[in-house]
This record gives C-alpha cells, sequence and structure tokens, in this order.
C-alpha cells in the first residue's frame, strides 16, 4: 500500500514531443534539465527520444554525463559551466558545451587538448536576456577566438544559441527586436569564418508560436511536459504528472479551532479534517497555505493553515472522508481535479516550479507507459 507518489505519464510525454516535433521543420532538442523538470531525467530522456527528439539539452555536465553512463548516444548539449569542472570528460564523452566568454572557451580548448579530441563547443550571444551570452561588444572577440581555436583543431564551432526573454508572450516586440540582434550575431559569425550547423534561439513558446525564431533547432522544456508555457493556451498538451497522497487521519473538531502552526485557519463551524502526508519536504508550496488547492471525495478544497514539512490539513465540513482516501494536489484536470497551473495561479509562480519541486527523493515516482531498459 502506498502513502504518497508522484505519477509520470511517459505516454504523454511521447505525445507531447510528437506534437512539438510536427510543427517544426527544425531538429529537435528535449531539455530534460533540473532531473527532466522534476519527472525523473533518464525516463524522460528515453520517451523524448522514443518520440523523435533529435537532441538532448541539460545544464549540468554532471547531468550530461548521467545521460552518457545511461547508454544515451543521442546529441547532448550541457550550458551551464562553471570554471576548473572536467570539461575533458564531457569532450570525451561526446557532449556538445557552451561558451560564451573567452575564458570558457579557453577551458574548451584545454579539455580538447586532454581528451585528445576537439571539443563540440556552441557560442552563445547575449540578445537581451542579460543573463548567460557574450555581448554584443564582445562577441566579435570570441568569434576571432573560436575560429583560431578552430583553425588549431582543438573546437568544432557546431553551434551559436541565444535565449528568448518574453516569448510566453507571442506578440512582444522584444522577440523581435532578439531576432534581429541574432541574426547580426550570425552575419559576424559568417564574416570570421564559422559556419555553425545549428542556430537555435526557441524555447516551447516560440516552438508552437513564433516559427520565425526555429532557425535549424528548437529547445522546448515546460512543453514537453505537458503544461503551456503561454498563459491561456493549451496547445492540444496533456500534462504527464499528478501528485497525490492518501489521507491519514480525520476527525471532527468544533467551531473556532486553529489549524496548524500559528493558527492562521479556524474552522466557521464543526466539521471533519483530514490529515495528508505531503508538505514542503516533499514539494508543497510553505506559500500554499490556505490557499493550494486539493481534490479529495469528489470536491475541490483549499489548504487549511500553514504548510508543514511533511502533512497538510483539509477542511472537509461534512463530506464523508476516512483514511486512505486519495487526495490530488494537481494532476491532468480531467476529472476537474486541480492543474499545475492552477497551483501556480494559487502562490504566485509559474508551473514550471510546480512540477520541479516534486522531484525529489522521499516521495516516489511511478511510471506509467513503457520506460527503455537503459533508464535506471
Amino acid at each position: 500500500m502506498w502513502q504518497a507518489e508522484v505519477r509520470v505519464d511517459l505516454d504523454a510525454i511521447r505525445d507531447n514531443v510528437a506534437r512539438l516535433r510536427s510543427g517544426t521543420g527544425a531538429e529537435l532538442m528535449a531539455v530534460v534539465k533540473g532531473d527532466g523538470y522534476g519527472h525523473g531525467m533518464l525516463p524522460v530522456a528515453g520517451a523524448a527520444l522514443d518520440a523523435g527528439a533529435d537532441w538532448l539539452g541539460v545544464c549540468t555536465l554532471d547531468e550530461a554525463l548521467t545521460l552518457r553512463r545511461a547508454g544515451i548516444t543521442a546529441p547532448v548539449l550541457a550550458w551551464l559551466l562553471a570554471p576548473g569542472l572536467a570539461l575533458h570528460e564531457g569532450v570525451t564523452a561526446g557532449i556538445d558545451l557552451a561558451a560564451a566568454s573567452l575564458g570558457q572557451l579557453a577551458e574548451l580548448a584545454a579539455a580538447a587538448e586532454r581528451a585528445g579530441r576537439p571539443a563540440r563547443a556552441h557560442l552563445k550571444i547575449d540578445t537581451g536576456l542579460s543573463r548567460g551570452g557574450a555581448t554584443v561588444d564582445d562577441w566579435p572577440e570570441l568569434l576571432d577566438a573560436a575560429a583560431k581555436a578552430q583553425a588549431d583543431g582543438l573546437i568544432e564551432v557546431v553551434g551559436v544559441w541565444s535565449h528568448l526573454v518574453c516569448a510566453d508572450v507571442p506578440t512582444n516586440a522584444t522577440t523581435d527586436r532578439q531576432l534581429a540582434v541574432f541574426a547580426e550575431g550570425l552575419a559576424l559569425a559568417e564574416r570570421a569564418g564559422l559556419r555553425p550547423r545549428y542556430r537555435h534561439l526557441a524555447n516551447s513558446a516560440a516552438t508552437l508560436t513564433r516559427p520565425d525564431t526555429h532557425f535549424d533547432l528548437v529547445r522546448p522544456g515546460i512543453a514537453m511536459y505537458g503544461l503551456s508555457p503561454v498563459p491561456g493556451e493549451r496547445f492540444g498538451l496533456r500534462p504527464a504528472m499528478t501528485a497525490r497522497a492518501r489521507v491519514t487521519l480525520t476527525k471532527r473538531v468544533p467551531a473556532g479551532t486553529g489549524i496548524s502552526y500559528g493558527h492562521t485557519y479556524r474552522t466557521e463551524r464543526e466539521t471533519t479534517l483530514a490529515v495528508v502526508p505531503l508538505g514542503y519536504a516533499d514539494g508543497v508550496p510553505r506559500h500554499a497555505s490556505n490557499v493550494g488547492p486539493v481534490q479529495l471525495a469528489g470536491a475541490r478544497r483549499r489548504i487549511a493553515g500553514r504548510v508543514c514539512m511533511d502533512q497538510i490539513v483539509l477542511d472537509c465540513g461534512d463530506d464523508p472522508v476516512a483514511p486512505g482516501d486519495v487526495a490530488t494536489l494537481f494532476g491532468s484536470g480531467a476529472d476537474g481535479g486541480p492543474t499545475a497551473d492552477d497551483w501556480a495561479e494559487a502562490v504566485g509562480t509559474i508551473n514550471y516550479e510546480i512540477v520541479t519541486r516534486f522531484g525529489g527523493v522521499r516521495v516516489p515516482r511511478i511510471y506509467d507507459g513503457a520506460r527503455r531498459e537503459c533508464e535506471e
């Protein structure tokens, strides 16, 4: 008998990837960073590749090496690399690595020398996000250094890429301005003698709404998991994750009873309370106190009082609830229950954060749909 679980529908992920793949002529990079947005990096990677993904995208070198150790041979890009990492291990494993500065490029070249083979590099230009990427002023110098390193046989410039700011608002003029900066950056790369096979810019939102950003490769993340990157739009996607738990205890309490720490909630009348064994150690945001929606006994309820480390409490009125009943925090919404979008709206965040929070180790992830043998 289970107490709490996160269920992941791998067939939903396959359907979502196929939907994204059918909407572009570019290759598709399935972004599986953050342990597959909480869904499990290896099972998700296998499902995405089954559905036609060409690449996998991760942040860290460790994530990329984990994919390789699992026997996955598809192209992998890792893009968030601190100084001093063992990049030669990535080069040896055939992992593509990002560079956005002369220092990062020098580390790639050194890694290539140690590995005895060229490093596959994706040069990143900052087109407006002001986060990763070389500034427009620094871009020409980075290109010249990359061209020299390529001529010396130390790197192969495989890609040029950037990241969008406002793609979740498809008509936002910022995307058009970024496209113009990206086009100029590509022109400068060509003038420096670099002709990368892959030019990539589009995230989930742009993959779905801005075909002019697709170039040679798109990088959908959240849409793979069935959650929309554009508020108010669904795009035919199927949410893949359900978080639920079985009630551990019910009790009748009188009107005016304070619930949980600080008594920020008091019952208005005699009522039945249900204790659900999921808390902030499992991914429930503490700021969901008094607002987080939960489906129990055929009705949608809100968390009563503060979220605790291990549990939450629901005020069920006179409805018949009992230990063992299943409380669903979020899922597909097909049965009228809450979704990750409902949770995001309730706590003032985005659906990305909600599902990624539930990627911890205490609550088991259960997979529906076939899994590849190489996964775990």
